[in-house]
């Protein structure tokens, strides 16, 4: 009998020890909560206006990168080419003597986008301003291009039209008609061959718009993943998380 007391009185005695660890572990535990999950935190206008500031910074720094002298010229991912409907043109002429013409033109269609890209920076920074929250939390979990693919979607049709006549003042200005028309000249008098037409205008106009979203795409992606590229307060809170 008073060994079945002794082990009663032991069961009691570890019962309440172990009750007194599970309530020092709950008085521990107030107060903590679970780590918040991506984007929380963080209220809807500052997500959104992260965003726009992210893609203001990286329009800017796209405009800028391709404003300059080589801008389009000098950087292979972007480079104006010769257009693909006419490369049989410039591989003849390259095989008879006329090499320089097609220098000339393909650098005459990246000056022309160098000179014409500034005038982009008003179109972006309007198209910015219209982005809606509902966008903003999409893009914000979205991949490393999100917004640009966003941007673009919403912009292309739109930043084409205003653009084009800017690009085809330009090419006028650096003298891209001029290289096209001795390029092609120089083709014709070629014995059986005969050139296809081509609308200049549209395709260095789109090609330029490639470049700009393809360098804003870059600018993008380091903001995303490189914090030094975070270089204002708000992206540092929405994208250093």
């Amino acid at each position: 009998m008073r060994k079945l007391s002794f082990l009663i009185t032991g069961l009691i005695i570890l019962f309440l020890a172990q009750q007194a660890k599970a309530d020092l572990l709950g008085d521990l535990l107030k107060g903590v909560t679970a780590p918040s999950s991506k984007g929380s935190g963080l209220d809807n206008d500052t997500v959104v206006s992260g965003l726009k500031e992210a893609l203001s910074v990286g329009t800017k720094n796209a405009v800028t990168s391709v404003s300059k002298t080589d801008g389009y010229f000098g950087n292979q991912m972007i480079k104006i080419l010769m257009p693909e409907k006419i490369r049989n043109v410039a591989d003849v002429l390259g095989k008879v003597g006329f090499q320089k013409q097609v220098d000339d033109f393909v650098l005459a269609m990246n000056r022309a986008a160098e000179k014409a890209a500034p005038e982009a920076t008003d179109y972006f920074v309007g198209a910015i301003k219209e982005m809606t929250l509902q966008d903003g939390q999409k893009i914000l979990n979205g991949g490393n291009t999100a917004a640009t693919d966003y941007f673009k979607s919403k912009t292309s049709h739109k930043l084409y039209t205003a653009f084009k006549p800017i690009v085809s003042r330009s090419m006028e200005e650096v003298g891209v008609a001029r290289a096209y028309k001795n390029m092609m000249s120089s083709y014709s008098s070629l014995p059986f061959m005969k050139a296809e037409s081509l609308d200049v205008d549209d395709y260095v106009t789109n090609k330029a718009l490639e470049g700009l979203f393809y360098m804003v795409a870059q600018e993008e992606q380091k903001i995303r993943t490189n914090p030094a590229a975070r270089t204002t307060e708000i992206l540092k809170k929405v994208f250093g998380r």
